[in-house]
């Protein structure tokens, strides 16, 4: 599993070429206010909102999602311990007042692009803050 890329994944990267394209910028990789040891892989701090992208068997997708065979209970907790990590992460950043945008690795890149520079607008308008 170390060899497994966390960062800059294909899918993390066509999103972000496409928001800095658009003149959105942002942060990467910045840690979860109180939670250090997590990190946002796209955060926009001014406009408080955190954006995931996650890996179908990672975290568990309800279309793509697959159960290794080989060991399989050990794989189903840890599955399962990835997909409450998740659920606790966005509950602390909701609760510190973040708006927390998750997507998967298989969705289109130009329609979460398009929802996240939605958000960020939103987020940025006076009316709002």
């Amino acid at each position: 599993m170390s060899r497994q890329v966390s960062r800059n994944t294909t899918p993390e990267v066509a999103v972000r070429r496409l928001l800095h394209r658009s003149g959105h910028r942002f942060r990467l990789h910045r840690p979860v206010p109180g939670m250090p040891r997590r990190s946002i892989d796209i955060a926009f701090p001014g406009a408080r909102i955190a954006v995931f992208i996650d890996g179908c068997f990672w975290h568990g997708c309800p279309q793509h999602a697959t159960s290794p065979k080989a060991n399989a209970d050990w794989w189903r907790q840890k599955l399962d311990r990835n997909m409450a990590r998740d659920q606790e992460t966005t509950g602390h950043l909701t609760e510190a007042g973040w708006t927390v945008l998750r997507f998967w690795e298989h969705e289109d890149p130009l329609a979460v692009a398009a929802d996240i520079a939605a958000a960020v607008t939103l987020a940025r308008t006076p009316r709002h803050r």
